[in-house]
Protein backbone atom coordinates (compact mmCIF):
# COMPACT_ATOMS: atom_id res chain seq x y z
CA UNK A 1 0.00 0.00 0.00
CA UNK A 2 1.31 3.24 -0.79
CA UNK A 3 2.72 5.27 1.96
CA UNK A 4 2.35 9.16 1.84
CA UNK A 5 4.80 10.73 4.29
CA UNK A 6 3.40 14.23 4.31
CA UNK A 7 -0.04 13.06 5.51
CA UNK A 8 1.69 13.69 9.19
CA UNK A 9 2.29 17.44 8.90
CA UNK A 10 -0.72 20.11 7.57
CA UNK A 11 -2.46 23.07 7.56
CA UNK A 12 -5.10 20.91 10.68
CA UNK A 13 -2.56 20.55 13.27
CA UNK A 14 -1.11 24.33 12.90
CA UNK A 15 -4.64 25.05 13.71
CA UNK A 16 -4.76 22.86 16.29
CA UNK A 17 -2.29 24.37 18.05
CA UNK A 18 -3.57 27.96 17.83
CA UNK A 19 -6.84 26.37 18.91
CA UNK A 20 -5.25 25.85 22.29
CA UNK A 21 -4.39 29.11 22.85
CA UNK A 22 -8.14 30.16 22.32
CA UNK A 23 -9.98 27.24 23.38
CA UNK A 24 -9.18 25.55 27.30
CA UNK A 25 -8.20 22.27 26.04
CA UNK A 26 -8.28 22.90 22.35
CA UNK A 27 -11.67 21.68 21.50
CA UNK A 28 -15.02 20.45 23.39
CA UNK A 29 -14.97 16.63 22.98
CA UNK A 30 -12.13 14.74 24.69
CA UNK A 31 -12.47 12.15 22.29
CA UNK A 32 -11.83 13.87 19.43
CA UNK A 33 -8.49 15.34 21.04
CA UNK A 34 -5.07 15.57 18.26
CA UNK A 35 -3.82 13.77 21.51
CA UNK A 36 -5.93 11.11 22.06
CA UNK A 37 -4.47 9.60 18.39
CA UNK A 38 -1.67 11.24 17.61
CA UNK A 39 0.41 13.88 19.40
CA UNK A 40 1.68 17.06 16.94
CA UNK A 41 0.88 15.17 14.09
CA UNK A 42 -3.20 14.26 14.20
CA UNK A 43 -4.85 16.05 10.96
CA UNK A 44 -7.12 17.27 13.82
CA UNK A 45 -10.07 19.45 11.46
CA UNK A 46 -11.91 18.52 8.37
CA UNK A 47 -13.33 20.17 5.42
CA UNK A 48 -15.20 17.50 4.06
CA UNK A 49 -17.08 14.27 4.86
CA UNK A 50 -19.10 11.96 3.23
CA UNK A 51 -19.71 8.39 3.26
CA UNK A 52 -16.77 6.67 5.38
CA UNK A 53 -14.69 9.10 4.02
CA UNK A 54 -13.08 12.40 5.45
CA UNK A 55 -11.18 14.94 3.91
CA UNK A 56 -8.49 17.54 5.78
CA UNK A 57 -7.53 21.00 5.39
CA UNK A 58 -5.03 20.50 2.87
CA UNK A 59 -7.52 17.96 0.85
CA UNK A 60 -6.27 15.37 1.77
CA UNK A 61 -9.00 12.10 1.82
CA UNK A 62 -9.13 9.55 4.52
CA UNK A 63 -11.09 6.35 4.98
CA UNK A 64 -12.58 6.45 8.37
CA UNK A 65 -12.03 2.52 10.18
CA UNK A 66 -12.21 4.55 13.35
CA UNK A 67 -14.54 6.65 15.57
CA UNK A 68 -16.98 7.57 12.81
CA UNK A 69 -18.06 11.04 14.44
CA UNK A 70 -18.04 9.51 18.16
CA UNK A 71 -20.03 6.77 16.93
CA UNK A 72 -22.83 9.82 15.75
CA UNK A 73 -23.19 8.99 11.94
CA UNK A 74 -24.41 4.83 11.82
CA UNK A 75 -25.19 5.60 8.42
CA UNK A 76 -22.07 7.47 7.27
CA UNK A 77 -21.62 10.65 6.61
CA UNK A 78 -23.48 13.32 4.94
CA UNK A 79 -26.02 10.85 4.34
CA UNK A 80 -28.20 11.95 1.44
CA UNK A 81 -31.66 11.16 2.98
CA UNK A 82 -31.05 12.76 6.16
CA UNK A 83 -29.32 15.81 4.51
CA UNK A 84 -32.60 16.31 2.56
CA UNK A 85 -34.93 16.08 5.10
CA UNK A 86 -32.60 18.82 7.57
CA UNK A 87 -32.54 20.80 4.50
CA UNK A 88 -36.26 21.05 3.74
CA UNK A 89 -36.73 22.15 7.75
CA UNK A 90 -34.28 24.28 7.00
CA UNK A 91 -36.02 26.03 3.80
CA UNK A 92 -38.81 26.27 5.70
CA UNK A 93 -37.49 27.88 8.93
CA UNK A 94 -35.57 25.89 11.15
CA UNK A 95 -37.36 27.66 14.56
CA UNK A 96 -40.67 29.94 15.17
CA UNK A 97 -42.60 30.91 17.74
CA UNK A 98 -44.97 27.50 17.41
CA UNK A 99 -43.85 24.06 17.70
CA UNK A 100 -42.74 21.73 14.81
CA UNK A 101 -45.06 19.23 14.12
CA UNK A 102 -42.30 16.49 13.70
CA UNK A 103 -41.49 16.07 17.36
CA UNK A 104 -44.73 14.60 18.06
CA UNK A 105 -44.46 12.16 15.13
CA UNK A 106 -41.10 11.23 16.60
CA UNK A 107 -42.50 10.58 19.88
CA UNK A 108 -45.18 8.35 18.82
CA UNK A 109 -42.34 6.40 16.53
CA UNK A 110 -40.43 6.03 19.52
CA UNK A 111 -43.02 4.91 21.53
CA UNK A 112 -44.29 2.79 18.70
CA UNK A 113 -40.86 0.76 19.17
CA UNK A 114 -40.78 0.82 22.51
CA UNK A 115 -44.30 -0.41 23.58
CA UNK A 116 -43.11 -0.50 27.23
CA UNK A 117 -43.14 3.13 27.38
CA UNK A 118 -45.55 6.26 27.10
CA UNK A 119 -43.96 9.59 26.90
CA UNK A 120 -40.86 11.06 25.23
CA UNK A 121 -38.83 14.66 26.25
CA UNK A 122 -36.06 15.90 23.70
CA UNK A 123 -32.71 17.62 24.29
CA UNK A 124 -30.44 18.20 21.37
CA UNK A 125 -26.68 16.12 23.65
CA UNK A 126 -26.29 12.95 25.60
CA UNK A 127 -25.19 14.62 28.12
CA UNK A 128 -27.63 16.61 28.99
CA UNK A 129 -30.08 14.43 28.06
CA UNK A 130 -28.78 11.87 31.27
CA UNK A 131 -28.92 15.05 33.47
CA UNK A 132 -32.61 15.65 32.40
CA UNK A 133 -33.37 11.81 33.43
CA UNK A 134 -31.98 12.02 36.61
CA UNK A 135 -33.65 15.15 37.65
CA UNK A 136 -37.34 13.32 36.83
CA UNK A 137 -36.19 9.91 38.34
CA UNK A 138 -34.99 12.52 41.67
CA UNK A 139 -38.58 14.23 41.33
CA UNK A 140 -40.41 11.16 40.95
CA UNK A 141 -38.99 9.05 43.97
CA UNK A 142 -38.28 12.17 45.91
CA UNK A 143 -34.86 10.73 46.63
CA UNK A 144 -30.85 11.89 46.11
CA UNK A 145 -28.97 9.23 45.63
CA UNK A 146 -28.00 7.33 42.13
CA UNK A 147 -26.60 3.90 41.46
CA UNK A 148 -24.83 3.78 38.49
CA UNK A 149 -22.83 1.93 35.98
CA UNK A 150 -20.59 2.92 32.97
CA UNK A 151 -20.11 6.23 31.41
CA UNK A 152 -22.73 8.98 31.42
CA UNK A 153 -21.35 11.84 30.53
CA UNK A 154 -20.12 14.98 31.96
CA UNK A 155 -22.59 16.55 34.12
CA UNK A 156 -22.28 17.63 38.18
CA UNK A 157 -24.52 14.51 38.98
CA UNK A 158 -22.02 12.09 37.77
CA UNK A 159 -18.88 13.64 37.93
CA UNK A 160 -19.32 13.62 41.58
CA UNK A 161 -18.74 10.14 42.23
CA UNK A 162 -14.82 11.25 41.93
CA UNK A 163 -15.85 13.72 45.09
CA UNK A 164 -15.30 10.41 47.38
CA UNK A 165 -11.41 11.09 47.53
CA UNK A 166 -10.67 8.14 44.54
CA UNK A 167 -10.43 7.95 40.64
CA UNK A 168 -13.87 6.08 40.88
CA UNK A 169 -14.79 6.96 37.51
CA UNK A 170 -11.50 4.89 36.48
CA UNK A 171 -13.61 1.67 35.99
CA UNK A 172 -16.17 3.54 33.91
CA UNK A 173 -14.14 4.25 31.14
CA UNK A 174 -11.69 7.24 31.96
CA UNK A 175 -9.38 7.88 34.32
CA UNK A 176 -8.30 11.33 36.13
CA UNK A 177 -11.33 12.87 36.21
CA UNK A 178 -11.07 15.60 38.64
CA UNK A 179 -14.31 17.11 39.81
CA UNK A 180 -13.41 20.90 39.97
CA UNK A 181 -16.44 22.56 40.02
CA UNK A 182 -18.60 20.35 41.45
CA UNK A 183 -20.34 20.97 44.38
CA UNK A 184 -18.90 19.17 47.20
CA UNK A 185 -21.87 18.99 48.60
CA UNK A 186 -23.05 16.04 46.03
CA UNK A 187 -20.31 13.87 47.94
CA UNK A 188 -21.41 9.93 48.49
CA UNK A 189 -24.94 11.14 46.29
CA UNK A 190 -23.38 8.78 43.23
CA UNK A 191 -22.28 5.36 43.99
CA UNK A 192 -20.97 3.15 40.96
CA UNK A 193 -21.06 -0.74 40.65
CA UNK A 194 -19.39 -2.59 37.86
CA UNK A 195 -21.34 -4.50 34.91
CA UNK A 196 -22.11 -8.11 35.71
CA UNK A 197 -21.31 -7.37 39.77
CA UNK A 198 -24.86 -7.49 41.11
CA UNK A 199 -23.32 -8.35 44.48
CA UNK A 200 -21.92 -4.76 44.33
CA UNK A 201 -25.26 -3.34 43.51
CA UNK A 202 -26.45 -5.34 46.30
CA UNK A 203 -24.69 -4.04 48.72
CA UNK A 204 -24.73 -0.38 47.63
CA UNK A 205 -28.54 -0.97 48.15
CA UNK A 206 -28.09 -2.53 51.44
CA UNK A 207 -26.25 0.60 52.86
CA UNK A 208 -28.35 3.22 51.09
CA UNK A 209 -32.00 1.90 50.33
CA UNK A 210 -33.12 5.19 49.41
CA UNK A 211 -31.82 5.22 45.62
CA UNK A 212 -33.73 7.68 43.43
CA UNK A 213 -32.77 5.82 40.41
CA UNK A 214 -30.21 2.77 38.93
CA UNK A 215 -28.84 4.53 36.06
CA UNK A 216 -26.59 2.09 33.65
CA UNK A 217 -25.51 0.87 29.73
CA UNK A 218 -27.65 -2.39 28.99
CA UNK A 219 -24.30 -3.76 27.83
CA UNK A 220 -21.31 -1.90 26.26
CA UNK A 221 -18.06 -4.25 26.12
CA UNK A 222 -19.89 -6.91 27.17
CA UNK A 223 -22.86 -9.23 27.18
CA UNK A 224 -24.67 -9.63 30.05
CA UNK A 225 -24.10 -12.64 32.13
CA UNK A 226 -26.51 -15.28 34.91
CA UNK A 227 -29.40 -12.73 34.07
CA UNK A 228 -27.88 -9.58 35.07
CA UNK A 229 -30.21 -7.16 33.70
CA UNK A 230 -33.40 -9.09 35.24
CA UNK A 231 -31.47 -8.95 38.69
CA UNK A 232 -30.86 -5.18 38.27
CA UNK A 233 -34.68 -4.74 37.63
CA UNK A 234 -36.04 -6.49 40.12
CA UNK A 235 -33.77 -4.83 42.87
CA UNK A 236 -35.42 -1.79 41.21
CA UNK A 237 -38.67 -2.76 41.78
CA UNK A 238 -38.46 -4.03 45.02
CA UNK A 239 -36.62 -0.34 46.77
CA UNK A 240 -38.92 1.50 44.34
CA UNK A 241 -36.02 2.96 42.40
CA UNK A 242 -36.16 4.51 38.67
CA UNK A 243 -34.31 1.71 36.71
CA UNK A 244 -32.63 3.79 33.46
CA UNK A 245 -31.06 2.40 30.60
CA UNK A 246 -28.42 4.78 28.59
CA UNK A 247 -29.01 4.06 25.36
CA UNK A 248 -26.70 6.80 24.04
CA UNK A 249 -24.24 4.56 22.57
CA UNK A 250 -25.48 1.16 21.84
CA UNK A 251 -29.14 2.25 20.77
CA UNK A 252 -30.24 1.40 17.59
CA UNK A 253 -26.90 -0.42 16.42
CA UNK A 254 -28.08 -3.47 17.45
CA UNK A 255 -31.74 -3.77 16.36
CA UNK A 256 -34.13 -1.03 15.51
CA UNK A 257 -34.59 0.44 18.92
CA UNK A 258 -32.36 0.31 22.31
CA UNK A 259 -30.21 -2.98 23.14
CA UNK A 260 -32.64 -3.54 25.59
CA UNK A 261 -35.30 -4.73 23.47
CA UNK A 262 -32.88 -8.23 22.51
CA UNK A 263 -32.66 -8.73 26.49
CA UNK A 264 -36.76 -8.31 26.76
CA UNK A 265 -36.01 -6.15 30.16
CA UNK A 266 -37.93 -2.87 29.74
CA UNK A 267 -36.41 0.21 32.24
CA UNK A 268 -38.35 3.15 33.70
CA UNK A 269 -36.66 5.08 31.19
CA UNK A 270 -34.11 5.09 28.23
CA UNK A 271 -32.23 7.52 26.80
CA UNK A 272 -31.10 8.12 22.78
CA UNK A 273 -28.51 10.55 21.00
CA UNK A 274 -25.42 9.90 19.32
CA UNK A 275 -26.86 8.23 16.16
CA UNK A 276 -30.70 8.97 16.64
CA UNK A 277 -30.45 11.75 13.97
CA UNK A 278 -26.66 10.43 11.83
CA UNK A 279 -25.13 13.13 13.27
CA UNK A 280 -27.44 16.39 13.99
CA UNK A 281 -27.86 17.17 17.48
CA UNK A 282 -30.93 15.10 18.63
CA UNK A 283 -31.70 13.18 22.05
CA UNK A 284 -34.39 11.68 23.42
CA UNK A 285 -36.02 9.92 26.91
CA UNK A 286 -38.57 7.95 26.69
CA UNK A 287 -40.19 6.25 30.13
CA UNK A 288 -43.10 5.35 31.76
CA UNK A 289 -46.07 7.76 31.85
CA UNK A 290 -46.27 7.89 35.69
CA UNK A 291 -42.12 8.41 36.06
CA UNK A 292 -42.79 11.09 33.13
CA UNK A 293 -45.16 13.20 34.16
CA UNK A 294 -42.86 13.92 37.05
CA UNK A 295 -40.99 16.20 34.64
CA UNK A 296 -43.98 18.43 35.32
CA UNK A 297 -43.02 19.42 38.98
CA UNK A 298 -39.59 20.21 37.93
CA UNK A 299 -38.53 23.05 35.48
CA UNK A 300 -36.72 21.47 32.52
CA UNK A 301 -36.90 23.58 29.50
CA UNK A 302 -34.52 24.97 26.46
CA UNK A 303 -35.11 27.22 23.70
CA UNK A 304 -33.20 24.61 21.11
CA UNK A 305 -35.05 21.67 22.39
CA UNK A 306 -37.34 22.95 20.23
CA UNK A 307 -35.75 23.46 16.95
CA UNK A 308 -36.73 21.37 13.90
CA UNK A 309 -33.72 20.03 12.61
CA UNK A 310 -33.14 17.36 15.32
CA UNK A 311 -36.25 15.54 15.38
CA UNK A 312 -36.87 15.64 11.49
CA UNK A 313 -33.45 14.28 11.20
CA UNK A 314 -33.86 12.29 13.52
CA UNK A 315 -37.15 10.80 11.76
CA UNK A 316 -35.98 10.50 8.76
CA UNK A 317 -32.79 8.47 10.20
CA UNK A 318 -35.10 6.13 12.15
CA UNK A 319 -37.11 4.83 8.99
CA UNK A 320 -33.60 4.67 6.70
CA UNK A 321 -32.41 2.24 9.35
CA UNK A 322 -35.13 0.35 9.15
CA UNK A 323 -34.97 0.39 5.17
CA UNK A 324 -32.20 -0.73 5.16
CA UNK A 325 -32.21 -3.71 7.57
CA UNK A 326 -29.44 -1.21 9.42
CA UNK A 327 -27.90 -3.52 12.05
CA UNK A 328 -27.93 -6.56 9.97
CA UNK A 329 -25.33 -4.38 8.27
CA UNK A 330 -23.48 -2.96 10.98
CA UNK A 331 -22.99 -6.46 12.33
CA UNK A 332 -21.71 -8.31 9.18
CA UNK A 333 -19.14 -5.32 8.95
CA UNK A 334 -18.46 -5.72 12.46
CA UNK A 335 -17.84 -9.48 11.98
CA UNK A 336 -15.33 -8.75 9.02
CA UNK A 337 -12.96 -5.87 11.08
CA UNK A 338 -13.30 -8.30 14.24
CA UNK A 339 -11.55 -11.26 12.26
CA UNK A 340 -9.04 -9.08 10.53
CA UNK A 341 -7.76 -8.04 14.11
CA UNK A 342 -7.89 -12.01 14.82
CA UNK A 343 -5.96 -12.43 12.01
CA UNK A 344 -2.63 -10.02 11.80
CA UNK A 345 -2.62 -10.63 15.49
CA UNK A 346 -1.31 -14.23 15.26
CA UNK A 347 0.40 -13.65 12.06
CA UNK A 348 2.31 -11.08 13.56
CA UNK A 349 2.76 -12.07 16.87
CA UNK A 350 1.44 -8.97 18.34
CA UNK A 351 -0.82 -9.29 21.03
CA UNK A 352 -4.70 -7.84 21.61
CA UNK A 353 -7.30 -8.52 23.22
CA UNK A 354 -10.69 -7.70 21.67
CA UNK A 355 -13.68 -6.68 23.43
CA UNK A 356 -17.41 -5.25 22.46
CA UNK A 357 -19.87 -6.00 20.12
CA UNK A 358 -19.89 -6.35 16.57
CA UNK A 359 -20.68 -2.78 15.60
CA UNK A 360 -18.77 -1.56 18.23
CA UNK A 361 -15.72 -3.01 18.84
CA UNK A 362 -12.48 -2.70 20.72
CA UNK A 363 -8.80 -3.74 21.47
CA UNK A 364 -6.03 -3.41 22.91
CA UNK A 365 -2.22 -3.85 23.00
CA UNK A 366 -0.57 -6.40 25.42
CA UNK A 367 2.54 -5.02 24.89
CA UNK A 368 4.56 -3.42 28.55
CA UNK A 369 4.42 -0.34 26.28
CA UNK A 370 0.97 -0.45 24.77
CA UNK A 371 0.27 3.11 24.65
CA UNK A 372 3.37 3.58 22.36
CA UNK A 373 2.79 0.79 20.46
CA UNK A 374 -0.78 1.95 20.04
CA UNK A 375 0.56 5.86 18.96
CA UNK A 376 2.90 4.00 16.25
CA UNK A 377 -0.61 1.85 15.11
CA UNK A 378 -2.25 5.50 14.61
CA UNK A 379 0.75 7.16 13.06
CA UNK A 380 1.31 4.26 10.29
CA UNK A 381 -2.29 3.67 9.44
CA UNK A 382 -2.55 7.35 8.88
CA UNK A 383 0.40 7.34 6.57
CA UNK A 384 -1.45 4.84 4.76
CA UNK A 385 -4.45 7.40 4.44
CA UNK A 386 -6.62 5.72 7.28
CA UNK A 387 -7.62 7.31 10.34
CA UNK A 388 -7.66 4.42 12.71
CA UNK A 389 -7.32 3.81 16.65
CA UNK A 390 -8.09 1.01 18.58
CA UNK A 391 -11.97 1.12 18.08
CA UNK A 392 -13.90 0.56 15.52
CA UNK A 393 -17.54 1.99 15.08
CA UNK A 394 -19.23 0.70 11.92
CA UNK A 395 -21.51 2.39 9.45
CA UNK A 396 -23.72 1.68 6.77
CA UNK A 397 -21.27 3.27 4.50
CA UNK A 398 -18.62 0.80 5.19
CA UNK A 399 -18.45 -1.95 2.35
CA UNK A 400 -16.42 -4.78 2.19
CA UNK A 401 -13.96 -2.89 -0.37
CA UNK A 402 -13.05 -0.25 2.89
CA UNK A 403 -12.41 -3.87 5.14
CA UNK A 404 -10.06 -5.36 2.28
CA UNK A 405 -8.76 -1.41 2.08
CA UNK A 406 -7.93 -1.66 5.95
CA UNK A 407 -6.89 -5.24 5.60
CA UNK A 408 -3.69 -4.40 3.74
CA UNK A 409 -2.99 -2.03 5.69
CA UNK A 410 -2.92 -3.51 8.99
CA UNK A 411 -1.17 -6.24 7.63
CA UNK A 412 1.61 -4.21 6.69
CA UNK A 413 1.78 -2.19 9.81
CA UNK A 414 1.13 -4.60 12.17
CA UNK A 415 4.64 -6.17 10.56
CA UNK A 416 6.32 -3.14 11.75
CA UNK A 417 4.56 -3.19 14.98
CA UNK A 418 6.47 -6.41 15.10
CA UNK A 419 9.72 -5.44 14.06
CA UNK A 420 9.41 -2.50 16.42
CA UNK A 421 8.34 -4.66 19.49
CA UNK A 422 11.52 -7.40 18.89
CA UNK A 423 13.83 -4.17 18.32
CA UNK A 424 12.50 -2.41 21.39
CA UNK A 425 12.69 0.89 19.71
CA UNK A 426 9.12 1.60 19.37
CA UNK A 427 9.17 5.20 20.75
CA UNK A 428 12.13 5.86 19.02
CA UNK A 429 10.06 5.69 15.14
CA UNK A 430 7.24 7.89 16.64
CA UNK A 431 7.40 11.28 14.93
CA UNK A 432 5.99 12.71 18.09
CA UNK A 433 4.81 12.00 22.16
CA UNK A 434 2.91 9.06 22.85
CA UNK A 435 -0.60 9.53 22.96
CA UNK A 436 -2.65 10.01 25.93
CA UNK A 437 -4.75 7.46 27.19
CA UNK A 438 -7.13 9.63 29.50
CA UNK A 439 -8.23 13.13 30.56
CA UNK A 440 -4.87 15.16 30.81
CA UNK A 441 -4.92 19.30 30.82
CA UNK A 442 -3.55 20.66 27.77
CA UNK A 443 -3.37 24.11 28.39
Amino acid sequence: MKKNENLLNGTGQKLWKKAKTLIPGGNHLLSKRAEMFLPEHWPAYYSKAKGAYVWDLDGRKYLDMCIMGIGACMLGYADKDVDAAAVKAIKRGQASTLNVPEEVELAELLVELHPWADMVRYGRSGGETMAIAVRIARAYTKRDTIAFCGYHGWADWYLATNLMGKDTLADHLLKGLDPAGVPRGLRGTVLPFRYNHIEELEKIVAEHPEIAAIVMEPLHGEEPRDGFLEKVKAIAQRIGAVLVFDEITMGFRLTLGGAHLLYGVAPDMAIFSKGIANGYAMSAILGKREVMQAAQGSFISSTNWTEAIGPVSALATIKKMKKVQLSKRLAETGVRVRRVWEEVSKKYGVAVDVSGVAPLLFFAFKAENKQAVKTLFVQEMLQRGILASNLFYASYAHTPAHVKQYERAMHEVFAILKDAIKSNDVEKRLKGPVAHAGFQRLN
